[in-house]
């Protein structure tokens, strides 16, 4: 009798830690689904790691503008620029995790700035949640039109007849910019020095003034003042020709076989963002790049469009992280 009525109770005792865990469930559930219902409730604030104007601003406020639409929300970029992007992080990193601060931020300061600054206030992989890889930003060769060179080949040749001469700017050390000009100078074997300068405008407008001869810089970010005629483009990063600029050669064709320089963008939350609401921006980030419009307007700047899952941007951030920072030690570059 004792064993039964011992058995019963447990029976009863095991039926209410059951009861009280899907209880507990249900209601961690409903509060999630009740927090992604009325998300958001306010602005949400983005923050861009370099001055308006560079690749990343483009694409950042490009996306901005549709996701206020999709959320009934206003998406306020806030440029947040220095030290190669760190200050930018920082802040991103140090922002309540709660969907109301996302950031959009380059390779720059995500995979290569991790082998730059041994004392860096931010871990890529540890305080953000990855939300989605957006575009990949192949670089453009361009140079001040007064420089006498009109291709590739003429600019080895000038660079190789003025050793140490020539100039060519970055948005800072170890910036996509600058790896870009050293591959560059490594397999042309020329000597173009390096100027760093605080963001891709001002590496920009440096070459527009005539104060550096020679940039490496995203293409939404020169393109306009190629049209313009302030900047000569002489070749794109890009293993094959963009499509909607076939107009200008790979500089892997026109004089460097295998050269390839190419930035990316993501979006980003701080670490601890709850998963309903990465998710939520996820599937809007991924469909805002995949509207039809809204990749033509991207194409036609030379942005590439690369949506994806959090899990497969976080993979691709470690990925990157290896790779330059592979590079880095090799060429011994240091941060400013």
């Amino acid at each position: 009798m004792l064993t039964r009525m011992l058995a019963q109770r447990f029976i009863v005792a095991c039926a209410s830690v059951v009861a009280l865990g899907v209880a507990v469930f249900t209601c961690a559930l409903t509060a999630q689904t009740a927090r992604a219902q009325s998300y958001p409730a306010k602005p949400i604030r983005m923050i861009v790691p370099f001055p308006a104007g560079g690749g990343v601003d483009f694409i950042g406020r490009v996306v901005g503008k549709h996701l206020a639409e999709r959320l009934g929300q206003q998406v306020l970029v806030e440029n947040r620029a220095g030290a190669n992007g760190i200050v930018g992080l920082e802040v991103l990193k140090n922002a309540a995790p709660d969907g109301y601060t996302i950031g959009a931020a380059s390779h720059g300061p995500l995979a290569v700035n991790p082998s730059l600054y041994p004392k860096l206030p931010y871990d890529t992989l540890k305080d953000f949640a990855p939300i989605s890889n957006m575009v990949l930003f192949p670089l453009m060769l361009v140079v001040h039109p007064s420089l006498p060179v009109k291709s590739v080949k003429e600019l080895i040749a000038l660079a190789r007849a003025r050793p140490g001469e020539l100039t060519f700017s970055s948005p800072g050390s170890g910036n996509t910019g600058h790896l870009a000009g050293e591959l560059f100078n490594f397999l042309a074997k020329v000597q173009m020095q390096h100027i760093p300068f605080k963001g891709t405008a001002p590496a920009n407008t440096a070459v527009i003034a005539g104060e550096v001869q020679v940039t490496f810089s995203s293409i939404p970010s020169v393109i306009q003042f190629v049209r313009a005629g302030k900047l000569r483009a002489l070749g794109v990063g890009q293993a094959e020709r963009i499509p909607s600029m076939s107009e200008f050669p790979t500089i892997a064709e026109a004089a460097i076989p295998g050269y390839e320089a190419f930035a990316w963008g993501g979006m980003l939350a701080p670490a601890g963002t709850p998963r309903d609401i990465v998710m939520r921006l996820n599937r809007d980030i991924v469909a805002i790049l995949n509207q039809k419009e809204v990749a033509e307007v991207l194409l036609k700047e030379g942005t590439i469009p690369v949506p994806g899952t959090p899990e497969e941007f976080g993979n691709y951030m470690r990925s990157e992280i290896e790779k330059w920072g592979a590079i880095v030690r090799k060429a011994n570059i240091r941060g400013d």
